[in-house]
């Protein structure tokens, strides 16, 4: 085990903790009822800290809490409690996304590790440097990183003279957006992946719309629903790269599949000679929607989504020969069918819509008996099975296995037993003399000092005497007690003897005196600090000093107005705008870096802050070299959306913080404002109209911007369906780029469709049919202070772009009413427009994640 990789397993609940730890976890991650991305685990309660991280620690093993969501402003103070509660349990690390929970943890819990989430979306060496700086001694890199991303990435951290252990996910569900980029649900349904809450509506079916034509997909439906990772056979890879912790997703999963998942990879990290496919049906009896090494071998966008479900199907083991009379199936299978078995079988799909799921005839296996070589008779069970449907050929998976299943309970319900206290003792003792016998470590709370002496004296032996070997032997005679003797210092004359009778004597003597000092083996976990509890009063104070500090209330100024534009033609529509608009800045969001020196032409002048340029939201590895367009092109400023933007650009020109950058309470404004150095930041677009109300109260709001209204991205992802649906190749080297020449939409089961857009690094951005606007909330919004406000435009032409500013920027000046605006939206819309997260009617409860 010495020199290996962490070994880090998921544990929604205990029975999944003690499975992890059987199977040989090094440590497990877990979350409480409040602030953790898997709320509907079971999860733990705060006041089982304690009693969790001690049974961890009794068999040597670690324990990681993970706050990894975005903390609100009126949250802070529970958080606080929180991290409090973790530092006194002896919690080893939290795992964390919020930058700002980075800040309060410093300065209340500065000896509680910090890892850095993969919510933090990080996939290049900028971004693990600005973890670092916040404090994160650990990063979890994004699960979009390559092998050999992964081993530039090391190259680049040596080359910043930056050491930072790095955690790969290396087995689960993927997900097909960025961790952290994420905003489907909250757009959506207002239940938001930050927040551990997501809906999953990538596992949900869609129709392909291109250039306003459905296209045929035959059996695909599950569109942007990956296949679920297995990275077992690239582990030595991954340990020369010199990755330090290899971790498990699954803290929805039930005790099982950890077990048997975290089987596989400890013997993966111990060298163990594994057979693939024994293996492969090892983990697809745990969870599989198809398993592939997801993006560590290279992006291939085909193999990533096949879409043909997204649900478990377990291994794939043959196919449908004939349908028999009576309810037989004949089935041809190198795998030996059992009864009891589950199977599903396809059904021919010839007449399924594209929003049905796919047809399939499953059951228990009832009977079986063998057909010929590989072939096997069977009916499906209980009851009577519909068959109809059933053709030849059809693929045959194996569901469930009670075999399997009865395994891997019975591994997971193993006891694992405290691993024994060390004991350092010393013997000291003369001829003629007791022998006495002395406790070194541990040292009772009290500090008391703890030796017997032997009830018969020491005497010359005649033939062998009290040597090392004779006393480790008798006094390492501890089984079943708890302890176990790991040294003993020895101040004796040679050639002295003791009965051995007196030695065991000893033993037990000193056995009892440390219980009776209330010395006993894995006592409950003591902070791992030295400092006094804090008051409520000094924590208050703690939390008060991170706070960003609040100018007072100078007079109300002027509302003014950002446009985010995509295309140049909305750019030149902007020009046309009379100056009655308050429109400060225009933001340029280009996929062509060609038209970027073109736009800054055209918009230079023309605004009070000029043009502004910003680039993608990912920079991998190998990337940087995208943002040097923006260089050249020399804008007025830059909207900056990750940390290699802000360590390229900041200084180059005045800079302003994007709402992928994730800012939900005041703590993380303040590292961006105070680290970063940006003029301002776009709030996340997590925060509800109470939520965002909180952060103004709590910051200077000349340093918040909101958007107003756009079309919320949903999902950001890695994947590309333009080349996976589009093209016959697998990724940009061959794809023949169908996203330059098509317009593409995904239409939902409700009949929206969702605008699909491709950047420069050919990530998707799939952006919501309907607009969300908050104009309903200006006058409430305006009241509280705050005077940035953003409209992004996406795909509106020119007469579009020119009456939607027009309209809000005349809603910022009070000329027409919030409520006016709201209408005219709806009308104009094809969909309409939602109010979304900024809903002023029923706003959601801050308190609701701790409930």
């Amino acid at each position: 085990m010495s020199g290996l990789p962490e070994l880090l397993s998921p544990a929604g609940d205990w029975a999944a903790l003690k499975a992890a730890v059987a199977e040989g976890a090094d440590a497990v991650y877990f979350g409480v009822e409040a602030f953790n991305a898997r709320l509907r685990a079971e999860n733990f309660r705060q006041d089982e800290l304690p009693e969790i991280m001690s049974w961890l620690h009794a068999r040597d093993v670690k324990g990681f809490l993970t706050l990894n969501v975005l903390i609100f402003t009126a949250e802070l103070q529970d958080a606080a409690e929180l991290l409090l509660n973790a530092q006194r349990a002896g919690v080893d690390a939290l795992i964390v996304q919020d930058l700002g929970l980075c800040l309060l943890a410093q300065q209340l819990v500065p000896v509680l590790g910090l890892h850095a989430s993969t919510q933090m979306s990080i996939t290049s060496a900028a971004g693990v440097a600005q973890a670092a700086a916040a404090g994160c001694e650990r990063v979890v890199m994004a699960r979009e990183l390559s092998l050999r991303d992964l081993e530039r990435l090391q190259g680049q951290l040596q080359q910043r003279q930056l050491a930072m252990p790095l955690e790969v996910f290396v087995h689960g569900a993927l997900c097909v957006a960025y961790s952290g980029q994420c905003l489907t649900s909250e757009s959506l349904g207002q239940r938001s992946a930050n927040r551990g809450e997501c809906a999953q509506a990538c596992r949900l079916p869609y129709q392909l719309v291109v250039d306003g034509v459905e296209r045929d997909l035959d059996d695909q439906r599950y569109l942007l629903s990956p296949q679920d990772l297995a990275a077992w056979s690239l582990v030595p890879e991954l340990v020369r790269i010199g990755i330090s912790s290899f971790k498990i997703e699954g803290r929805l999963k039930d005790a099982t599949y950890v077990a048997a998942v975290t089987n596989v990879y400890r013997r993966s990290l111990d060298g163990a000679v594994m057979d693939q496919e024994a293996t492969k049906q090892q983990l697809e009896l745990g969870f599989s929607r198809g398993l592939s090494t997801g993006w560590l071998e290279g992006i291939d966008h085909p193999a990533l989504v096949h879409g043909r479900w997204s649900k478990k199907r377990g291994p794939l083991i043959g196919h449908l020969c004939a349908v028999q009379a009576r309810g037989w199936l004949v089935i041809k299978t190198e795998v030996q069918p059992q009864r009891g078995q589950g199977l599903v079988l396809e059904v021919s799909a010839d007449h399924d819509g594209p929003f049905d799921p796919p047809r399939e005839v499953g059951g228990r296996i009832m009977d079986v008996e063998p057909a010929g070589r590989h072939r096997w008779r069977l009916r499906l069970g209980p009851g009577r099975i519909r068959l109809d449907g059933l053709r030849s050929g059809a693929s045959i998976w194996l569901t469930s296995d009670p075999q399997w299943e009865s395994t891997w309970q019975r591994r997971a319900d193993r006891k694992t037993s405290p691993n024994d206290s060390p004991l350092v003792l010393k013997v000291q003792g003369r001829c003629g003399q007791p022998l006495t016998l002395e406790l070194v470590s541990p040292i009772p709370s009290d500090g008391t000092h703890l030796q017997v002496s032997s009830d018969v004296c020491l005497a010359p032996a005649r033939d062998h005497g009290l040597d090392q070997t004779r006393l480790d032997a008798q006094l390492g005679r501890l089984g079943g007690t708890g302890w176990r003797l790991e040294r003993v210092n020895t101040e004796l004359d040679r050639g002295l003897f003791l009965p051995l009778a007196a030695l065991n004597r000893l033993r037990r003597s000193l056995l009892q005196r440390m219980a009776e000092a209330g010395l006993m083996p894995h006592p409950p976990v003591q902070p791992s600090t030295s400092r006094p509890e804090l008051s409520e009063h000094q924590r208050d104070a703690v939390l008060a000093s991170c706070l960003p500090k609040v100018p007072d209330a100078q007079p109300q100024a002027a509302s003014d107005l950002v446009v985010l534009v995509r295309t140049l033609e909305q750019l030149k529509a902007l020009q046309t705008l009379d100056e009655a608009v308050p429109l400060r800045a225009v933001v340029a969001d280009l996929e062509h870096p060609r038209e970027l020196r073109e736009a800054v032409a055209i918009g230079r002048g023309c605004w009070p802050d000029g043009l502004w340029l910003t680039g993608p939201k990912m920079v991998r590895p190998d990337e940087r070299w995208t943002l040097e367009p923006l260089l050249r092109a020399s804008p007025d400023g830059f909207l900056v959306r990750n940390a290699d933007q802000l360590e390229l650009l900041r200084g180059v020109a005045p800079c302003r913080g994007d709402f992928s950058l994730n800012v939900a309470n005041p703590l993380a404004l303040r590292w961006f404002l105070e680290h970063w150095e940006l003029e301002r930041v776009t709030v996340s677009c997590d925060l509800n109209l109470q939520q965002l109300l909180d952060l103004s109260d709590a910051s200077p709001c000349d340093r918040l911007e909101v958007v107003l209204h756009q079309h919320m991205p949903l999902f950001h992802m890695e994947h590309c369906l333009f080349c996976s649906l589009l093209s016959d190749g697998h990724d940009h080297t061959d794809c023949g780029r169908p996203c330059e020449h098509h317009t593409v939409h995904l239409r939902d089961r409700s009949g929206v469709d969702h605008a699909l857009k491709a950047d420069l690094g050919c990530r998707n951005t799939l952006f919501n049919g309907t607009a969300q606007t908050g104009v309903e909330a200006l006058p409430v919004m305006q009241g509280a202070g705050l005077r940035h406000f953003r409209l992004d435009l996406l795909d509106e032409d020119d007469d579009a772009t020119r009456r939607r500013v027009r309209l809000y920027g005349e809603a910022l000046q009070g000329r027409i009413p919030s409520d006016v605006v709201w209408r005219q939206e709806q009308i104009e819309h094809r969909l309409g427009v939602t109010r979304g997260s900024l809903q002023i009617d029923r706003p959601r409860s801050t308190e609701s994640i701790s409930r």
